[in-house]
């Protein structure tokens, strides 16, 4: 190797002994083409066009030494967290957008950048809106004024029907003009939904809860409790959608709850009560006060085939004042119809409709009250000058001793103070009896009744011989029954064309009676009575559901029980 050979060796040698120099694009300005030749003698250099370029490559941590310019540090740290914040912009779930004052977007996230046309175009235009509005606001303010709010927008795509809501800020710029403004736009569809649902459910409780006494004054309490039940039918149609429907109550006086009414739901044979365990998701709603979708029935361990039915159901108890008074269950034959938001707005719902279902009771027992608050009134405000008026009646009347004349005028006094009391402690009573009784025109026989057999059930023994009384000069076989078991007991003994029984009994109440008659003979006439309108087990509903013939409301005239009874009878006759 001769000397030129081995000097070139030994510069190659020295070449790869050097250190690297780290050189960043913009600083190479201040370098001179003597300077930079010396550098490029003495180091190997390396050469970069970008910060991030020199982390993300790796190649910071092989140089000994680097050369940046001051300001490309500070420029450094700036792009760095912008390219940070732009990257956690890309990944939220909201679109954002700076858009200028024309309008135009400079720039748009990933989410935004989503979007179709229209909404894009829907975003512009209401980002220029806000932005004219900015700028208008910002020069009427004084200076230096520098609160402006965000402007919330909202609007619907015309080809889907989705919903967007948007939010937009103004951004000012180093001398505190406004000529960009940035957008964060999100859909709202399932919470607009959600809302108008919750808008309706306050309709449709607003509906049930006003019960105005002009409308419901001439209505007895069967067709207020029909009223009632349309109006719920009507509003769950709207809230819910569904292929069966059902409330019932439950009887706290044996734990069951009775349908009260429904729509392709029919009582059937099986007994539901308000237990965890062996009754259904029914009966473990009402024992447990939770709401239950049930969406596989097959798999469900509270189902029960003849119990429940359907392919997805929602049951949620009726609530009143925190105690659970019965349940409202809606199936549907479609899979997974009902979600988490169906069953907060039914929750919602039953609430409504347990507090209708308690005015519409209060009312009645309010009414039964009043009738008797009254008397007492009476009597507690008459008692005191009545008597005064017997005494001192009585007194002069010791004192026209001899004076036969004058006395018989006193003695009327007398005893028309004492049907004046009579008449205030009949009143008093009143409720459970039959009124015009004994003024009504004598009985004329009908041959409508003659040959027909009738049953007469109740515990109070005056009403129950009068009716006994009043059919049997009509021409008819009578019979009675002093309570409903002894009722039930007649009924499967021998053969009777109706039933006329008093709902509110010992030992079997009215329903019972009417269901043990149908149970017979299916075309045996019920009528049924009840003292003030009074139904607290909603035995009428649920008897008229199933075909009751009539209810009379104690107290009742004779010409009214007449008609439902000779209506009841030709019904029979129909129906045979």
């Amino acid at each position: 190797m001769d000397n030129r050979d081995m000097n070139e060796e030994l510069n190659n040698q020295a070449r790869l002994a050097r250190g690297k120099l780290l050189i960043l694009k913009g600083s190479q300005k201040e370098l001179t083409g003597n300077l930079f030749g010396h550098l490029n003698e003495t180091y190997e250099l390396l050469l970069s066009s970008e910060p991030r370029d020199m982390l993300n490559e790796g190649r910071l941590g092989d140089c000994e030494w680097a050369l940046i310019d001051p300001a490309l540090l500070t420029n450094f740290d700036e792009r760095t967290t912008g390219r940070q914040a732009i990257e956690i912009l890309n990944h939220i779930g909201e679109g954002v957008c700076i858009v200028n004052g024309d309008g135009m977007t400079l720039w748009a996230n990933h989410k935004m950048e989503e979007f179709g046309a229209s909404i894009k175009e829907s975003v512009s235009k209401k980002s220029r809106e806000a932005c004219e509005y900015f700028i208008r606001t910002r020069a009427g303010q004084e200076s230096g004024g520098d609160n402006l709010r965000s402007r919330k927008y909202s609007f619907t795509e015309e080809d889907t029907h989705r919903y967007f809501e948007m939010c937009v800020s103004p951004i000012h710029d180093a001398n505190s003009r406004i000529a960009r403004v940035a957008t964060i736009i999100w859909e709202a569809t399932a919470s607009q939904r959600l809302q108008k649902r919750i808008n309706a459910i306050d309709k449709a409780g607003s509906e049930l809860v006003r019960i105005e006494a002009e409308t419901i004054r001439h209505l007895n309490v069967e067709q207020r409790i029909s009223l009632l039940q349309d109006k719920i039918v009507r509003y769950a149609r709207e809230l819910l959608h569904f292929d069966k429907f059902s409330i019932r109550l439950l009887n706290r006086s044996n734990n069951q709850l009775e349908l009260l009414f429904g729509v392709g739901v029919h009582p059937g044979d099986l007994e539901i009560f308000a237990n965890i365990e062996n009754n259904g998701i029914i009966g473990y709603v009402a024992a447990s006060g939770r709401s239950y979708i049930c969406n596989n029935p097959l798999c469900d361990p509270h189902f029960m085939p003849g119990l429940d039915s359907g392919a997805c159901s929602l049951t949620v108890p009726l609530r009143l004042h925190d105690k659970v008074i019965g349940s409202l269950n809606v199936q549907s034959e479609k899979s997974n119809a009902f979600s988490e938001e169906d069953r907060q707005v039914a929750e919602i719902f039953a609430r409504y409709i347990a507090i209708a279902m308690n005015i519409l009771e209060l009312m009645v027992v309010e009414r039964h009250q009043i009738a008797g608050q009254a008397a007492e009134d009476i009597n507690r405000a008459l008692s005191g000058p009545l008597g005064t008026i017997l005494t001192e009646v009585t007194f002069i009347q010791e004192e026209y001793i001899g004076h036969d004349d004058i006395r018989r005028r006193l003695q009327i006094v007398i005893d028309s103070a004492d049907q004046i009391k009579k008449a205030i402690r009949e009143l008093k009573n009143a409720p459970k009896g039959i009124v015009d009784l004994r003024g009504s025109e004598p009985v004329q026989a009908d041959p409508r009744f003659s040959g027909k057999r009738i049953l007469v059930v109740d515990d109070e023994e005056f009403i129950r011989q009068t009716i006994v009384d009043v059919v049997r000069e009509k021409g008819c076989e009578a019979d009675y029954a002093c309570d409903g078991k002894q009722a039930i007991e007649k009924l499967k003994a021998g053969r009777y064309d109706l039933v006329i029984s008093d709902i509110k009994m010992p030992y079997a109440t009215g329903y019972d009676v009417f269901a043990a008659a149908r149970q017979i003979d299916s075309s045996m006439g019920v009528i049924l009575m009840t003292g003030f309108g009074y139904d607290p087990n909603h035995s009428i509903v649920r008897a008229n559901r199933e075909g009751l013939n009539a209810v009379l409301y104690k107290p009742f005239k004779v010409d009214q029980l007449l008609k439902d009874v000779i209506d009841a009878l030709e019904s029979r006759n129909l129906t045979n």
